[in-house]
């Protein structure tokens, strides 16, 4: 039976450290998302960790030592109480297993950020570096956003990758 336990690593060594883990044969877990960043001119689609110097390590009591972990090449070491790693329980794994597949963790959209009545920035386009609120979004490519042009306050609607928090 596995038993699952939460391995610390190395500042962005959480990849070396599954490389160097698999090797040894134990099971690994590295929770991710999906997220658009703006990259010069460009959203860029990037997958990181959900928990950034964090994976999940699974070992068989019986058969595996959790000893060699800790020496292993980009793991500073397993989160314990004294001397003893702490367990993970298997229905925390599961979980985010099934919530990662759903894509619940994934930000590809600014907009899921932002709740209606938000205060919100333009980033791109001819409204570039207005301060505007939020007063819907359409769907996962446009949002209708409050301005204030010229004395009134005009609703338009704007790509939902061209607004940010204000």
């Amino acid at each position: 039976m596995i038993t699952w336990y939460a391995a610390y690593t190395q500042l962005h060594g959480e990849a070396k450290a599954v490389d160097h883990l698999q090797r040894q044969g134990y099971a690994l877990y590295l929770p991710r998302y999906r997220r658009l960043v703006r990259h010069a001119r460009k959203r860029v689609l990037v997958v990181r960790p959900l928990f950034p110097r964090y994976l999940f390590v699974g070992l068989d009591r019986l058969t595996q030592r959790w000893r060699p972990i800790r020496s292993t090449v980009g793991v500073v070491g397993l989160v314990a109480s004294g001397d003893e790693p702490v367990p993970v329980a298997p229905e925390i794994i599961e979980t985010l297993r099934r919530r990662e597949h759903d894509g619940a963790f994934d930000l590809l959209s600014p907009a899921q950020r932002l709740r209606v009545g938000d205060a919100v920035r333009v980033t791109e386009g001819p409204f570039e570096d207005l301060i505007g609120r939020l007063l819907s979004v359409a769907d996962h490519e446009r949002v209708f956003i409050l301005l204030d042009l010229l004395g009134r306050s005009v609703r338009a609607e704007v790509p939902a990758a061209a607004v940010e928090a204000a």
